[in-house]
């Protein structure tokens, strides 16, 4: 394996010490096992508690982005439905509880480091900014899903010695959320930028962190470029707006004091590396093709054969019956949508490049993803050489990334694809940048490249994008005999939350409908 893994509990702080399943199986389900927790195993309790929304499982893809993310936007084909821009109950409940399990074990992670000598929590700072930069990576996809939150007392059961009574959490802001990350990532960036670790301690590290292998060049690069995703996410609002541009000015002016991803090499992903471990893709097979949840969308097949896209035949296939790439018209009747599915006349998400690689990795932030805030930055600020050039560079280590996912597959149900050259996509076709004659139109492009480089690998960061830039432009069927005619623009928080969170969630009751904004959607 990459890493000899030591996995805790919340509750227990179990010890596992072997890369065999069958012996984590054992352990996690053997009390007489269960040995004293540290922050080294907490970390990896963590990180591992979270996998599932990360690694690409049957979970998270068929029970809640099949219904919603990808479709929202646009990103897949489906057969249109009465009631389907209502997230159902079960997505929004599991992924709200899931995350929250993942925050009680990073309060243990803080629990415990509270409880140091000041020797031992400085010795271990490294595990809490590397704990506390992936939980932000976590956490703002909640936030841009509901808006205001619980937080700051969220997840402190333990810590208030199980009195469940008293630990019920107030909501914060979207707004106070967004600013505390923003302000704790950069702190960490400079941090980092002075930070050594003894030995003893980033032996340990390198043990115990599957994201970055210990590699603090590469934690460095993660903070900042989620420093700049948030910031380019809050950079239309009215409260963070003007932060949102001096801060990114200032990572991409210094690039030896806040570098960024920027290549293949440095994305931020778990990788896999034995399939016989609990961290593995092997339910993204069942999780995106089952109920025809890998069905092309016609927008994105257009605008790919329209461009000659290299990456067409490495991230689709063709339909069975199908002699071209053809993708589900959304406005189309369900009668006759579904027609073309049954016949296979429709794209599908090429399966041995995605879905049936087991292999694939846990996507956190890409090379290409970087590029295209780095493009918008340039644009925005009247550098157009600049953002022609992160434009092109988000394309190339696009094709770059769906080149080595193929090439890392165990799958060959679809035959291997030569992806061609990039020179008729940049320089001769409606994607270049040179057929572009209007900040608008040149937005509309990086929009629309970083829509097809998310696709259903980054599904809601995707629709978080989209909601935030409308773009691309996208039409939708309406739903008139719905209760939700389109696209929300929000979910709307679970129900055990009005259950057993009652009084606070009054707090936020007037907000709690599909029409409410995030505060950085000012479209």
């Amino acid at each position: 394996m990459k890493k000899l893994l030591i996995i805790a509990t919340i509750s227990f702080g179990l010890t596992v010490t072997s890369c065999q399943k069958s012996d984590f199986e054992d352990a996690y389900t053997d009390p007489a096992k269960i040995s004293q927790s540290t922050v080294e195993k907490q970390f990896a309790g963590f990180i591992y508690t979270t996998r599932d929304a990360v690694v690409p499982s049957y979970w998270n893809y068929f029970v809640i982005n099949r219904i919603t993310f990808n479709r929202y936007s646009q990103v897949v084909g489906w057969v249109n439905a009465e009631n389907q821009y209502v997230p159902g109950s079960a997505a929004v409940g599991d992924r709200w509880t899931n995350f929250y399990k993942s925050l009680a074990q990073f309060r243990e992670i803080e629990k415990i480091y509270a409880g140091l000598s000041d020797v031992e929590k400085k010795d271990r700072r490294i595990y809490i900014i590397a704990a506390t930069t992936f939980l932000y990576d976590q956490l703002h996809k909640v936030v841009d899903i509901h808006g205001d939150i619980p937080f700051s007392e969220a997840g402190m059961l333990s810590a208030k010695g199980g009195d469940y009574l008293n630990a019920n959490p107030k909501y914060d802001t979207a707004e106070a959320i967004y600013t505390k990350m923003l302000d704790d990532l950069k702190t960490y960036s400079d941090e980092l930028n002075t930070m050594t670790v003894i030995p003893g301690i980033m032996a340990g590290f390198k043990t115990q962190d599957i994201i970055n292998n210990g590699d603090l060049m590469l934690w460095k690069k993660y903070v900042n470029s989620l420093r700049l995703r948030l910031l380019t996410r809050v950079s239309g609002s009215s409260s963070l707006g003007a932060r949102a541009k001096t801060e990114i000015g200032a990572i991409l002016a210094d690039g030896n004091k806040y570098p960024v991803v920027s290549k293949y090499e440095e994305n931020i992903q778990i990788d896999i590396y034995n399939l016989g471990s609990q961290i593995n893709a092997k339910g993204f097979r069942t999780g995106l093709e089952d109920w025809d949840g890998n069905v092309a969308g016609k927008v994105m097949i257009d605008k790919m054969v329209g461009s000659s896209d290299p990456r067409l035949d490495i991230i689709f296939e063709k339909g069975q019956a199908a002699t071209e790439h053809s993708g589900l018209d959304p406005l189309g009747l369900p009668s006759n949508q579904q027609v073309l599915i049954t016949d296979g006349k429709v794209s599908r998400y090429n399966r041995s490049t995605l879905s049936r690689n087991e292999y694939f990795p846990g996507i956190l932030i890409t090379a290409s993803e970087v590029d295209f805030l780095k493009a918008e930055y340039y644009l925005n600020n009247g550098n157009d050489a600049a953002a022609k050039e992160s434009y092109e560079n988000g394309i190339k280590n696009s094709i770059t990334f769906y080149k080595k996912m193929r090439e890392i597959s165990n799958d060959n149900t679809t035959p291997s694809a030569t992806v061609g050259s990039s020179d008729k996509l940049l320089n001769d076709s409606p994607e270049s940048w040179s057929k572009a004659n209007t900040p608008a139109a040149k937005l509309a492009l990086i929009a629309g490249q970083r829509w097809i480089h998310f696709n259903v690998v980054q599904p809601s960061e995707s629709w978080a994008e989209l909601r935030r830039t409308d773009l691309p432009s996208l039409s939708f069927w309406t739903d008139n005999a719905g209760t939700q005619k389109t696209v929300p623009l929000r979910w709307q928080y679970p129900g055990n939350e009005t259950t057993y969170n009652v009084v606070n969630y009054n707090s936020v009751k007037a907000k709690d409908n599909l029409s409410t904004r995030i505060f950085w959607d000012s479209k």
